[in-house]
């Protein structure tokens, strides 16, 4: 056995385990690497993930690796793995907005950030898209807080206030807000493909025979379609070829409708008039049960984009305020735009707490069973 030490937290909708850079490579014996490591801590060859800590769902089999920056202005810069869930591998090539909530806080508690009093900011590069975040955190009395009230559509317990902001979002994987160049792209189902966040691929629900306020139950019936539409997104968008491995987490996915009233996965009436857009994503190979927030980010942006499947739903408007209808509830979008139309900003509030520190006790690589 290894022994890694990582702390358990909970950022917006996702649970997140986080390590310092230092104690992950203590634990890599010569030859190995962080990909295999992770496998075999969160037990990801078996679906259920029993012999291991992953959550055997796709917003609780996550991991940061997280370490001070040496880049100026950036305080910690941070490794996002997207671990497998019935499969023995690791994806590098997204964000998670709701980890980056969970790192501004651990970088708080731990000290890898000074704390001032009031409020503390923490400026975290995501290094698998090198997009740049800030986590403000209310530390009055120069205190961390270790609890609090905050909630979010989704989670059902309070936590600490986070202000998430991403940071000129747009191209950070690409190079380009439209890699494709163009408002809509057919797949053959019209999609607008944008890289804000991360990539996504944000198709018209109506054209699948959809409204995108379904609830999670009858989404899974179009995950196939929704999977064979994001394998050619990823080819469009220059983040795939032919021949290369299907990724199951970038692009992200999902389908865009009209406003609809609609009951949330708890039971709670939503009205037509609370929000301005109907979003149901993709989360690896199921729906999402609320909205990623780097696809968060991706729709705001997306409705910037004159003419595109977003836009069209909204009648044209870019709202500095987007709400969007979510299975778990409208999260609102606040968005800042420059005089030319470019996305400067994103922010959302969300909530973040530490569950536990612990020793993790890791199987050799080669003492881990095949599954049956």
């Amino acid at each position: 056995m290894r022994y890694l030490r990582g702390t358990w937290m909970r950022g917006g909708t996702s649970k997140c385990w986080i390590f310092d850079d230092e104690a992950v490579a203590s634990v890599i014996p010569a030859g190995g690497d962080v990909g295999t490591l992770l496998v075999a801590a969160f037990g990801a060859g078996d679906p259920r993930q029993l012999d291991g800590v992953g959550g055997a769902t796709s917003t609780t089999s996550k991991a940061a690796i997280v370490r001070r920056s040496a880049v100026p202005g950036i305080d910690v810069d941070y490794d996002f793995a997207q671990v497998g869930i019935g499969a023995r591998r690791v994806e590098w090539g997204s964000n998670c907005g709701n980890c980056a909530t969970a790192i501004g806080l651990y970088a708080l508690l731990t000290g890898l950030v000074p704390v001032t009093p009031g409020r503390t900011t923490v400026r975290m590069r995501n290094t698998n898209t090198g997009s740049v975040l800030a986590a403000t955190v209310d530390t009055p009395g120069a205190a961390v807080p270790e609890s609090g009230t905050a909630r979010v559509p989704g989670a059902v317990g309070g936590g600490v206030g986070v202000e998430l902001a991403f940071l000129d979002p747009a191209g950070g994987t690409t190079g380009s807000l439209l890699p494709t160049g163009h408002p809509v792209d057919t797949l053959p189902a019209p999609a607008t493909l944008v890289d804000a966040g991360a990539p996504a691929a944000l198709i018209d629900a109506a054209a699948l025979g959809l409204t995108g306020g379904e609830p999670v139950e009858d989404l899974t019936r179009a995950v196939p379609e929704l999977v064979r539409l994001r394998r050619e997104a990823a080819l469009r968008m220059g983040l795939a070829t032919p021949g290369s491995p299907v990724d199951h987490a970038v692009p992200k996915t999902g389908v865009v409708g009209p406003p609809a009233g609609y009951v949330t996965t708890d039971g709670t009436p939503v009205g037509p008039g609370e929000f301005d857009l109907a979003v149901r994503m993709l989360s690896m190979l199921a729906p999402h049960p609320a909205i990623g927030l780097t696809s968060a980010v991706a729709v705001a942006a997306a409705a910037g984009v004159p003419g595109g499947v977003v836009s069209r739903l909204l009648g044209g408007r870019v709202p500095t305020v987007l709400r969007l209808g979510t299975p778990a509830g409208v999260v609102a979008v606040g968005t800042e735009w420059d005089p030319d139309g470019v996305l400067r900003g994103v922010r959302l509030r969300r909530a973040a707490r530490r569950i536990a520190v612990a020793e993790i006790s890791v199987p050799e690589p080669a003492r881990v069973p095949e599954p049956a």
